[in-house]
């Protein structure tokens, strides 16, 4: 059997870690990294023992498939080359800025014949997979995502660098549509949204409240999902499942608890060992890019309805209150006093 060779476009902090891993699979042959910063794809080459390219497009000429992981707004630029270029591709979270781009990329996979894969690490979680599994139908999910400020990921809203790992496993888990969201966010270290919490309605009557944030002073990664008689508690960290019954016996009814068995594995691995499976089995992938979209278009959603939210609070402010000046969006600011509408300054 030839060893599939894979390349790694990116090698920030989590681009390492693909780099890292693929060394280490069996069937798999590294065959290089690329980076924008030359010493950065240097160390990397070195410490994992490939060839290091500042150009991507000399990586591709020699990788049967590629991970992407980059700035979400180099995603589209960057997979619709690799595909032209007849590779296979993984592509980091979220799977591009904007739905129409999702939308060409996963028409041009799919009319190549080649792998798309998004990157939402926690389908790969072995604590999700065992809960996955003794889901029947939710009717309240709840969903704690908190992390620590790390400099990383605020080109893009908590919404699409954190909450959106939470999105794509309730999408993935409610086979019903969306009728109704509401949010709130708002930035609190940098331009963009720093907190938020999303409020989602599904036709068939499920609710699922999800909070994230990257700005706390401890990481927490936790969902609860209840259906009738039963409910589970998931950590995503700790890769624990507590399963809660209801059970009926001649004393009455009570709750039993039960400790469900978690295989504990590193997501990221299993993630980069069933994209080599989906493409060696020409198979589609557990989250493939379709997933991503959709977890994009709910993602845009709940963005949208917060900016809306803050820009009604600007104009009431505007109307009844004090001076004011609140950020909006990256690198720009609305200022104001009463009685005078927005403008960016």
């Amino acid at each position: 059997m030839d060893p599939i060779r894979v390349g790694v476009v990116g090698v920030g902090h989590l681009g390492c870690e693909h780099a890292r891993i693929y060394a280490s699979l069996p069937d798999v042959e590294l065959v290089g990294v690329s980076d924008l910063d030359w010493s950065r794809a240097s160390a990397v080459g070195k410490r994992v023992g490939v060839r290091p390219y500042s150009d991507h497009s000399e990586l591709l000429e020699s990788a049967d498939a590629v991970s992407v992981a980059v700035p979400t707004v180099d995603h589209h630029a960057l997979v619709r080359e690799a595909l032209l270029a007849g590779a296979h591709v993984l592509v980091e979270k979220p799977i591009t800025k904007t739905i129409a781009e999702a939308e060409e990329l996963v028409r041009l996979a799919q009319s190549r014949g080649l792998v798309l894969q998004v990157g939402h690490v926690e389908r790969y979680n072995p604590a999700v997979q065992a809960m996955v599994g003794r889901v029947s139908r939710p009717l309240f999910i709840e969903c704690h995502r908190l992390s620590p400020f790390g400099n990383r990921g605020t080109d893009v809203s908590v919404v699409l660098d954190v909450m959106i790992h939470d999105l794509d496993i309730v999408l993935g888990m409610v086979e019903s549509p969306v009728v109704g969201i509401d949010a709130i966010g708002i930035p609190v270290l940098s331009p963009l949204e720093d907190i938020a919490n999303a409020r989602i309605e599904f036709e068939g009557g499920c609710i699922a409240n999800l909070t994230a944030s990257r700005v706390s002073a401890e990481k927490l990664r936790k969902i609860r999902i209840f259906q009738h008689d039963s409910y589970m508690s998931v950590d995503y960290v700790a890769q624990k499942v507590k399963l809660y019954r209801r059970v009926q016996d001649e004393a009455g009814p009570r709750v039993v608890q039960e400790d469900v068995d978690v295989a504990a594995d590193e997501p990221l691995r299993m993630e980069l060992i069933s994209f080599v499976e989906s493409i060696r089995e020409g198979k589609r992938p557990l989250v493939s890019g379709w997933d991503g979209k959709r977890a994009l278009e709910v993602a845009l959603r709940i963005v949208d309805v917060i900016r809306d939210r803050r820009q009604a609070m600007i104009d009431k402010i505007a109307t009844d209150g004090d001076k004011w000046h609140i950020p909006r969006e990256k690198g720009e600011y609305i200022s104001g006093g009463p009685g005078e509408r927005c403008e960016q300054g």
